[in-house]
């Protein structure tokens, strides 16, 4: 019987594994510490890195000195592989921090007169993403050959709505002044905006905008890159997801 229990002992320690990810840390790391306790009833290890920079986890995850990080979105990491040269690819969508369209005039985009005051995010990312949210929603089509978007990119206006674009922190404000506003939920929550209760609409889950956990292309099917997807994908992460932030994240799975 001892020697059957020290037979599972060593077969369980040496199938444990060390993983290390680096993550900023808010609502990342606090994710990933759900995935920790997951992870760790098999006896394996998550090491949680945390960052306030977006550069260094990605260089880090090129350089193996971590095995995965969690921070960014994938056109985020699409332009940084394009410009750094590095080999990163994603292996799993986790969660949304959704961008919504908000009104003070309307509760549905059915009721959008024509001639209609839009503001948007004035910075290319954010413009080019509220842009899309109002196509997927049947406001206006875009020329999808272009990648970052402007209002000069609208092939179709039916509504002939009128757009400013302003700096996205500021949106906000001007929900008074015009009959749509697309904020990012981090400033909609500070201006005291549910995202889940206030906006007209919400981005889709499956935005490309979602935040995705990064590893090494050459390691995407390895090991520990698919504990990682079983353990973020769990139900129990979904649930805290759900639960710790009340709508202002979604997830993404």
């Amino acid at each position: 019987m001892k020697k059957l229990l020290l037979s599972v002992t060593l077969c369980a320690s040496i199938f444990a594994l060390d993983i290390k990810v680096g993550a900023t840390p808010v609502p990342h790391a606090e994710i990933l510490e759900v995935a920790k306790k997951i992870l760790s009833k098999d006896g394996h290890n998550l090491q949680i890195v945390e960052f306030n920079d977006y550069v260094l986890p990605n260089l880090a995850v090129d350089d193996d000195e971590l095995d995965a990080n969690f921070f960014q979105h994938k056109p985020y990491l699409d332009e940084f592989n394009k410009q750094k040269g590095t080999k990163l690819s994603p292996i799993v969508a986790v969660h949304l921090e959704p961008m919504g369209v908000y009104s003070k005039s309307i509760k549905n985009l059915s009721d959008l007169k024509e001639n209609a005051l839009v503001y948007i995010p004035n910075d290319p990312t954010n413009e080019s993403r509220a842009l899309d949210i109002l196509a997927a929603n049947g406001l206006i089509s875009l020329d999808e050959s272009v990648e970052l978007k402007t209002p000069l990119d609208i092939v179709k206006n039916p509504k002939n709505l009128k757009f400013k674009e302003l700096e996205a922190a500021q949106l906000p404000r001007v929900l008074d002044e015009c009959d749509l506003a697309v904020i990012n939920s981090n400033f909609a929550l500070a201006a005291n905006l549910n995202p889940s209760k206030d906006a007209v609409v919400l981005e889709d889950k499956n935005s490309p905008y979602s935040n995705i956990v990064v590893v090494k292309t050459s390691n995407v099917n390895n090991e520990k890159s698919q504990l990682l997807i079983k353990a973020l994908k769990s139900d129990e992460v979904k649930k805290f997801i759900e639960e710790k932030y009340q709508g202002a994240i979604i997830p993404s799975f």
